[in-house]
């Protein structure tokens, strides 16, 4: 009991006894005793709970361990890592962002900070013959043929939920999508009431949940869906199958989190765990997922209609390709979500070990959809972790239409990355549903940095363009970006990612491993291999 380690202890009784004698003998008040008797207690309790070792053995002092695990975080953030080291964004990348949706300059002085001989580092190779581009407002048009055909800019915000993100947020997001004139993906959670106040374009997201088109017992309503989804605010309609955070896991909002305006927007009940399940009810094959797209563009009234996935399993998305050379029905785009993505907490083993990252998995729909001469009639969109100009460039380059965003947009609305986003105390209002909370998040300047930040972006863009001698976002190739190999080699994109050329796969020509072994066995029938074709 006379060890270092009850130092703290001891210390706790000497002052509560020093505290009593003086009140007795000084005839002071007895209030100068509690808090010595509150710390005395806290001793006692840390001695003889059994939950924490660490208490047991150090009363008092083990607090300190807790508390520096608490500040971690911010400790690290601002006292000790380098400017270009902190994960999952550096300080580098935030402030970038912070610069461009505040207006202030983001020019560096002194060179840059980044190793050029590190393997891995990056560019864009640039020309002697620079172009002079009239405007930054670059756009695609998707579905073109449909009735209801949707120019969309190449830079939008990708898809956060209203539950996981806070009103003020998604008012700001709304705002800033509107002002600038670029899509506003709703998330799985549907679109709330606060998606509508400003007016933005959006991007309704249905998921497995059927949040805002469901019925009672969880199933897809079509009625709900049609009245929904033939708003003109909304529009494109994207089927989630699933998502970099964690591709292939469900999901839970526990009762306690289930409010009014949460219920009255996913159409759930007040009260009781929502569950969104790991797969659709709607569907179990290619065949059926590329009907029930076909099904929702009818009843959006013709509005463009794809899907969004992370890839897994190679043939699980050839059978998709295979389904619409067979069926014709075409979906109008395809997001392609890369596993660094992911807004919200998932298991750490799926946001560390499961899905296929964005540059694989969007070279390997980019080749598919080559392969099956389908290219030119589906757009594909890409997200994981895309924050600057040349992280657009670089997408683009290696097969994208356009690009979305959530943590480069969320840091627009003010989001500092302390990591809090599931714990609901997020310190800046952007992740909570805490009224206090969100209650310092002010719209209006919010939706101006959103605005502001998506503007600059672009202009970054532009400059890049220009400065790699093209004339458009679309003219960027593989070729264009220069990855280091080693310390003393580097090689063009183009000639570390495998190209497919048009109609390859329907004439069997491979060209590569992962096709030869595995679009053979692609079934449009069902997700599932044939078993019988496998080598």
């Amino acid at each position: 009991m006379f060890s270092r380690r009850y130092l703290a202890m001891w210390c706790a009784v000497l002052l509560l006894a020093a505290c009593v004698l003086a009140a007795a003998l000084h005839h002071l008040s007895w209030l100068c005793a509690i808090v010595p008797a509150l710390i005395v207690a806290l001793g006692i309790w840390d001695m003889t709970q059994q939950r924490h070792a660490i208490l047991r053995n150090y009363p008092l002092w083990g607090h300190l361990r807790f508390l520096f695990e608490f500040v971690r975080p911010e400790i690290r953030q601002y006292f000790v890592e380098d400017d270009t080291d902190e994960k999952p964004f550096s300080l580098v990348q935030r402030s970038v962002v912070y610069q461009r949706s505040k207006n202030v300059v983001d020019s560096r002085p002194y060179g840059t900070e980044l190793d050029v001989k590190a393997v891995g580092h990056e560019w864009i190779s640039h020309s002697l013959a620079p172009t002079k581009l009239a405007g930054s407002d670059f756009r695609v048009l998707v579905g073109a043929e449909r009735e209801q055909p949707y120019s969309m800019s190449i830079f939008n915000i990708s898809a956060m939920s209203f539950g996981a993100l806070s009103a003020n947020a998604i008012r700001a997001l709304n705002l800033g999508a509107k002002k600038g004139g670029f899509a506003h993906d709703t998330g799985e959670g549907s679109m709330s009431k606060y998606h509508r106040e400003n007016g933005g374009d959006i991007i309704w997201e249905v998921a497995s949940g059927y949040f805002g088109c469901r019925n009672d017992d969880g199933t897809f309503s079509a009625d709900k869906f049609q009245r929904l989804a033939q708003e003109p605010q909304v529009k494109m309609i994207e089927v989630k199958l699933s998502q970099g955070a964690k591709p292939g896991h469900g999901g839970m909002l526990l009762a306690a989190k289930v409010t009014p305006e949460i219920a009255e927007t996913r159409g759930i009940p007040i009260g009781k765990d929502c569950v969104s399940p790991a797969r659709h009810s709607e569907f179990s094959t290619p065949r059926g997922l590329l009907e029930f797209v076909e099904r929702l563009r009818k009843l959006s009234g013709g509005k463009p209609t794809g899907f969004k996935l992370c890839i897994g399993h190679p043939w699980e998305f050839f059978g998709i390709a295979k389904a619409m050379l067979e069926t014709g029905i075409l979906p109008d785009f395809i997001v392609v979500d890369g596993a660094e993505g992911g807004t919200g907490a998932a298991p750490i083993e799926f946001t560390d070990h499961i899905g296929t990252p964005l540059q694989e998995g969007l070279l390997l729909v980019h080749n598919t959809l080559v392969g099956i001469g389908l290219r030119d009639k589906i757009k594909i969109g890409a997200s994981g972790k895309i924050i600057t100009a040349f992280d657009i460039a670089k997408t683009l380059a290696i097969g994208a239409d356009w690009v979305n965003s959530a943590r480069g947009f969320m840091f627009a609305v003010g989001c500092i990355q302390a990591q809090k986003c599931h714990s609901d105390r997020c310190p800046t209002g952007v992740a909570t549903q805490d009224p206090a909370r969100q209650r310092a998040l002010n719209v209006p300047d919010k939706g101006e940095r959103v605005y502001s930040f998506h503007r600059n972006t672009l202009h970054a863009l532009q400059e890049i363009l220009q400065a790699a001698g093209l004339e458009s976002p679309a003219d960027l190739r593989a070729h264009h970006i220069v990855r280091r190999v080693s310390s003393y080699e580097v090689k063009l994109m183009s000639e570390l990612l495998r190209y497919l050329k048009p109609g390859d796969l329907i004439e069997g020509r491979y060209r590569y491993q992962l096709y030869e072994k595995w679009w053979p066995v692609a079934r449009s029938d069902s997700f599932a291999p044939d078993i019988e074709k496998i080598g």
